[in-house]
């Protein structure tokens, strides 16, 4: 793995996160297709909280801790639990942003990290994760979220295009 490349895709990937966040508008940023998926808001709550709590924690610890187990995570339990739902989208998108500015700083001043350290986590242990495990999952999980919202776009114009369709473009 390329760690200069790695970091350079999440630093992208953030401004691709905060361009669709930003372009969905106040009636859209919460909007559901369902009462069980995630609005554009729940998204970005979510990503806000990973940033600083899962991935850039977990290889902290993985890489300077090795003795202590990695944090525990709730991400589904966080989504009702933090109330994401009632945040403020343009604060809560500054808020990520300036913690992936933070991970981005912190990945780019480690000197020599062991990206072979195994990960201390019992109910992930199976897995044989490394701390290179969590960094190329931390840019795969932007781009699972990149893909949510794109398709949280497409659904929110499809059903409020009518009278009108979306069947022209093509298959989804």
């Amino acid at each position: 793995m390329d760690v200069t490349d790695t970091v350079a895709r999440l630093e992208a990937q953030a401004l691709a996160i905060a361009a669709l966040a930003r372009a969905a508008g106040p009636a859209q940023v919460a909007w559901k297709p369902s009462p069980d998926a995630w609005s554009t808001l729940e998204v970005v709550c979510h990503l806000y909280d990973e940033e600083r709590e899962d991935f850039r924690a977990r290889i902290d610890a993985t890489l300077h801790r090795p003795d202590e187990l990695a944090p525990e995570i709730d991400p589904e339990g966080w989504v009702t639990a933090r109330d994401y739902a009632s945040r403020d989208p343009a604060a809560t998108l500054e808020a990520f942003l300036a913690e992936r500015r933070r991970s981005l700083d912190w990945l780019r001043g480690l000197r020599h990290p062991d990206w072979e350290r195994p990960l201390n986590h019992p109910s992930l242990a199976r897995y044989g994760l490394r701390a290179g495990d969590i960094l190329a999952s931390w840019a795969a999980h932007d781009l699972l979220h990149l893909r949510q919202l794109v398709e949280l776009r497409y659904q929110y114009l499809a059903s409020h295009a009518a009278p009108y369709g979306v069947q022209y473009a093509g298959d989804w």
